[in-house]
């Protein structure tokens, strides 16, 4: 199979998004004041829906990130209350896409967290978590939410697993372990039953998350992979990494037949991380560099060309990370098909950018909304894990967004105890990563002897006690007869 090489060189042809272009909010309408985590782990640091913006920031001690209604945009308080329950620094964020108010949080003390933010935002800094999540052995990078069931979660962590979280117990029931390095990205196909994989490994993997199974993998050694994407149901896969000669580069691939790519294309020569966005219900790509301030972006077709390159939004301002705001919170009337939340670092901003197609009619535009997937759980994660799987509960945005969802997110009563999968207890001699920690640990275990020995001694006593009074009861019982 031959690999295409595309070329810039523009081949004109109709496309309702041949126009789309970017427009940054005004300063009044951008978040201003906030504390960006200054942190190089590779992630957006950012997260939005419909009802907040949620954004990892800089601490003195422990992890913490702020929770920003959508609505409060303007400068921020120096003393606005953040998360910060997390012992080390937190390395992602993810909204739950079927409960507004619940987020889940990774960090490097090796926890998944998951927190529910009150209405109208935080009045006072959140610490306690409605869950806490223990189970990898090293730092934990990356979590997803399964797209179509309500309580499954997903998280890589730096001790090269996967683990699959069911909320509904607060237990972790599946290992996914066929990764030899750490896990850069994860990605999901529509309703959930393929998990893409990037690995630090150089391999691309297409798994079957229930069993673990590995269903296609490849090699990839011209082209270092990065980031991957499902590209919703065309059964194709993006993406992104460097070539050999280190320039950026994108590859499109046959979810079923991962030999060879079908089309790769050479971006620039610059180093920053390319992320890639999908959009499935435009089939609009958005690639956006990580320390450059350009989105370019593409249209994908399941014929040649493949990637139809459209146009470039450019901004001088560098980029630390992107947040995507749900089809549903999306501003209809004013043509808007996808919003941004970019992170300035430098300047403490958060900025929406809008991607707009230009229509001159101010009637609902029904060909660039088709229905897409809304705020309703398909199936219940104890069903997802009995082998069904379904696909989205779709949504029409033509009256906006307005229906109140009445799903309610329980969390279960957990006590402190071990966590076994797959025959293996995950929380069993997790070893310290720094000398600090192991000095720790030595002090807190010679604690605990410490404390053992005195109860040890205590009962020693008291058994003595006990077996002298039981002599002297059996030494005055004959006389009493």
């Amino acid at each position: 199979m031959t690999v295409t090489k595309m070329s810039w060189r523009p081949t004109y042809r109709s496309s309702k998004f041949r126009n789309v272009y970017g427009k940054v909010a005004n300063r009044e309408h951008c978040y201003d004041g906030v504390p960006i985590t200054k942190n190089v782990h590779d992630n957006h640091f950012c997260a939005v829906n419909s009802k907040f913006v949620a954004v990892v920031t800089e601490s003195a001690g422990g992890g913490s990130f702020m929770v920003i209604p959508v609505s409060q945009a303007g400068r921020l308080d120096s003393h606005y209350p953040k998360v910060c329950g997390h012992q080390g620094n937190v390395l992602d964020i993810k909204w739950n896409p079927f409960f507004e108010n619940i987020v889940a949080s990774c960090s490097e003390d090796t926890s998944v967290r998951v927190w529910e933010i009150p209405d109208g935002g935080l009045r006072r800094n959140m610490t306690e978590a409605v869950l806490e999540l223990y189970g990898h052995s090293r730092r934990v990078g990356l979590i997803e939410w399964h797209p179509t069931s309500s309580g499954i979660l997903f998280s890589a962590g730096y001790d090269y697993k996967i683990l699959i979280w069911n909320l509904e117990i607060g237990e972790p029931v599946k290992m996914i372990d066929c990764h030899t390095d750490v896990i850069l990205s994860m990605s999901f196909n529509t309703d959930g039953s393929l998990l893409a994989t990037s690995c630090k490994d150089k391999k691309l993997r297409v798994i079957e998350p229930r069993s673990g199974r590995v269903l296609q993998q490849a090699s990839c050694k011209n082209h270092r992979v990065n980031r991957v994407v499902f590209l919703g149901n065309m059964k194709r896969l993006l993406t992104t990494g460097v070539s050999r000669w280190n320039t950026r580069q994108i590859a499109l691939w046959d979810q079923e037949d991962l030999a060879m790519p079908i089309v790769e294309e050479d971006i620039d020569g610059l180093s920053g991380l390319l992320f890639p966005f999908y959009d499935a219900d435009t089939h609009m790509l958005y690639l956006a560099g990580k320390g450059d301030g350009n989105i370019r972006y593409f249209e994908i077709t399941t014929e040649k060309p493949y990637l139809q390159y459209l146009m470039e939004f450019r901004s001088p301002a560098p980029q630390k990370g992107l947040g995507v705001m749900p089809k549903h919170g999306l501003d209809v009337s004013a043509c808007e098909v996808y919003r941004f939340y970019k992170l300035v670092t430098l300047k403490g901003l958060i900025e929406p950018i809008s991607m707009i197609v230009p229509r001159r009619s101010d009637t609902y535009q029904e060909d660039i909304y088709p229905m897409t997937a809304g705020t309703e759980p398909a199936l219940s994660a104890t069903e997802w894990l009995s082998g069904i799987d379904r696909d989205p509960v779709l949504m029409s945005l033509k009256d906006g967004y307005h229906r109140p969802n009445q799903l309610v997110f329980k969390a279960p009563v957990k006590e402190k105890k071990s966590v076994v999968v797959n025959g293996i207890d995950l929380l069993e001699n997790v070893p310290p990563r720094t000398e600090n920690e192991l000095l720790r640990m030595f002090f807190r275990q010679q604690d605990e002897l410490r404390r053992l020995k005195e109860e040890l001694t205590t009962k020693d006593v008291r058994i003595r006690q006990l077996e002298l009074e039981l002599n002297n009861l059996k030494n005055v019982s004959p006389n009493n007869v």
